[in-house]
C-alpha cells in the first residue's frame, strides 16, 4: 500500500465504550512518501490514570492544554480524507475513532491493512508481535515509543521492512480489508440527568475524576447506578 494514512492513539484505557482519546498521530503517506502529519494531544476532560501517564509521558497538565475532543477528530477526519488506513493492532485505534465519529454524527467507514495481522501470518514464530518486539527485531528506532506520532513512523518503517520480506511471496496478507465494527450513537448527558447526579456527589462528598458535562447520556445513566449502588439514594 503505497498511498494511505497511518494511525495511533494514545487513550486513557482499553474500552473505546467508557475510555477517550488522550493523543491522535497520523501520517499521510502518498507514493510510498511521507507527505503531511497530523499530531494533537486531546483534553479528555477526566483525570488520566497514573499508569496511562507513565506509559506515555502525558501528563494530566499537558493533557489539560489539549484540543477539545470534537475539534481534535474532526481535524483528524479532514486530514485523513478517503484515504484507507494502516496502523498496528488498527482496529483498536479505529474503534475509538469511530466511537467519537458517530456520537458526533459523523461517517467514518474505512478499508485498512493492519502490520499487526501481516506479522501473525508472516512471522508465526516470534515471541511477540507487539510493535516494539517488532520493532527491535527490524532494528527501528521507535523514538517516544507510546506517543501517538513517533508510533506512526515507526509502524509505517515496520510495514515497510514486512513489504520488503513478504509482499512477493504473500501479497494476500497486505491487501486492505473493510473495517467492521458497529456502533450505536451515545446521546449527551440530558439536563436532568446531570441535575440529579451533581446533587447525589454533592449528598455523598463523592468527588470525581471526569468533568459532568462530558459524559454521554448511558454513561451519567451508570454512574448513577453505581453511586446509588454503593452509597444509597438521597434522603429527603
Amino acid at each position: 500500500m503505497k498511498t494511505c494514512v497511518v494511525l495511533d492513539l494514545e487513550t486513557t484505557g482499553l474500552r473505546p465504550k467508557t475510555d477517550r482519546i488522550l493523543e491522535i498521530g497520523a501520517l499521510k503517506i502518498v507514493d510510498g512518501c511521507t507527505a503531511d502529519s497530523y499530531h494533537v494531544l486531546v483534553n479528555p476532560q477526566m483525570q488520566i490514570p497514573y499508569r496511562i501517564q507513565e506509559l506515555t509521558g502525558i501528563t494530566q497538565a499537558m493533557a489539560e492544554e489539549g484540543e477539545e475532543s470534537e475539534a481534535a477528530l474532526k481535524g483528524f477526519l479532514d486530514f485523513c480524507g478517503e484515504l484507507p488506513l494502516l496502523g498496528h493492532n488498527i482496529m483498536f485505534d479505529y474503534s475509538f475513532v469511530k466511537h467519537k465519529a458517530v456520537n458526533l454524527g459523523l461517517k467514518f467507514e474505512k478499508e485498512a491493512v493492519d502490520t499487526l495481522k501481516i506479522a501473525r501470518m508472516a512471522l508465526p514464530d516470534l515471541a511477540s508481535r507487539s510493535l516494539a518486539a517488532l520493532c527491535r527485531y527490524y532494528h527501528i528506532d521507535q523514538g517516544d515509543a507510546h506517543r501517538a506520532l513517533d508510533d506512526t513512523k515507526s509502524t509505517w518503517q515496520l510495514y515497510q521492512c514486512l513489504e520488503r520480506d513478504f509482499m512477493e511471496s504473500r501479497p494476500e496478507i497486505f491487501k486492505p480489508q473493510r473495517l467492521i465494527y458497529t456502533v450505536k450513537k451515545q446521546g449527551p448527558i440530558t439536563f436532568s440527568q446531570k441535575v440529579y447526579l451533581n446533587d447525589l456527589l454533592r449528598y455523598h462528598r463523592i468527588e470525581t475524576n471526569v468533568t459532568i458535562e462530558s459524559l454521554t447520556k448511558s454513561e451519567a445513566s451508570r454512574m448513577i447506578d453505581k453511586i446509588i449502588l454503593n452509597h444509597g439514594r438521597i434522603k429527603r
